[in-house]
């Protein structure tokens, strides 16, 4: 990838900030589109220590006009679009708030990127969920999205949209499908290995909201920067990826217990989870993981950090940032 302009929504997000800090690594100008901070929340950016080097544009996609007038200010080259509701609970019990954000803030940030009209390549967050529950896996990129829940059925709803703007406009648009992310600087605690990471370091049981048995694939969150920028070099360099959607994952599944086995394994704890299911929770996916073989050949990426090695730097991550850790007593 060039150096040039690139603009992240979703940026003070956790997989938006070690996009931001891989762009600017690259030399690249960096610009992140997020809604004004609302509270004491901490920003992925400022955890990272990369706050003041990223252009702060606070602005909610839902703003139409505010969207255009920002992308033509900045005027970016590439565009990664990855602000979104991502939380699946939330989106089952108050759907039009996940279906806004997800479905009329990826088309008015298509919309605008259109407007500019000078070719910039945009790689639009689709989700591994957007397949929703098959009994061929693992899932490929030419499987139907059969998406049920409204968080899943956002994600397809955008994923659409989204590589429509090449097949009508001929735009530089693709989508990436990636497996459940982890990493440092994650402060969703509703999520499994924050949840379990920071119970152990809090000395109190992991919780969980399922009888464990569910199995989800995993993909670290520098192997998914790298994997956002290999997409958008593959726009650049030929139209092969234009129009297309791309899997990112480690290619095999593991278990909730499988997980937090490896968590105890890492840390020494001996913590017997909390659970709280009797099987895979209400409006989630039994089992899930990606044939990631099309971003290989295309793109030339594949997944460079095990799941043991993953957890393991996840874990030093938080227990060198005790206040990435005190947000599950706040939030």
């Amino acid at each position: 990838m060039s150096a040039g302009k690139a603009l992240v929504t979703g940026s003070r997000g956790f997989a938006g900030g070690w996009l931001c800090r891989a762009l600017l690594d690259r030399g690249v100008e960096v610009a992140g589109l997020d809604r004004p901070p609302t509270g004491d929340r901490i920003s992925s950016l400022a955890l990272l220590g990369i706050e003041g080097e990223v252009d702060d544009i606070q602005m909610d996609l839902l703003d139409r006009e505010g969207v255009n007038e920002s992308i033509d200010r900045f005027s970016p080259d590439l565009v990664f679009h990855l602000a979104a509701q991502t939380q699946v609970g939330e989106a089952n019990a108050s759907p039009l708030p996940t279906l806004e954000v997800n479905v009329t803030g990826t088309w008015n940030l298509l919309e605008a990127v259109r407007r500019l009209d000078q070719g910039t390549r945009t790689v639009v967050a689709s989700s591994d969920k957007a397949y929703g529950a098959q009994a061929d896996l693992p899932y490929r990129e030419e499987a139907p999205l059969l998406a049920s829940y409204p968080y899943d059925v956002s994600k397809a709803a955008a994923d659409l949209i989204a590589r429509s703007y090449w097949s009508t406009y001929g735009m530089p648009v693709a989508v990436t499908r990636f497996a459940n992310l982890y990493g440092g600087g994650d402060l969703n605690f509703a999520r499994l290995i924050p949840e379990t990471i920071g119970a152990i370091l809090s000395g109190r049981a992991p919780v969980l909201r399922s009888d464990g048995t569910p199995e989800r694939d995993y993909l670290y969150v520098t192997d998914a920067a790298d994997a956002y920028l290999a997409v958008a070099d593959a726009l650049e360099s030929g139209d092969r990826a234009g129009g297309e959607a791309f899997n990112a994952g480690s290619g095999r599944p593991w278990s909730v217990l499988e997980v937090v086995e490896m968590i105890c394994d890492v840390s020494g704890a001996q913590a017997e989870p909390e659970i709280l299911g009797s099987g895979t929770p209400e409006g989630e996916i039994d089992r899930q993981f990606l044939d990631s073989g099309k971003i290989a050949d295309i793109c030339g990426w594949t997944p460079r950090v095990e799941l043991a090695d993953g957890l393991t730097a996840t874990y030093e991550w938080y227990e060198e940032h005790p206040e990435a850790v005190a947000r599950q007593s706040v939030d």
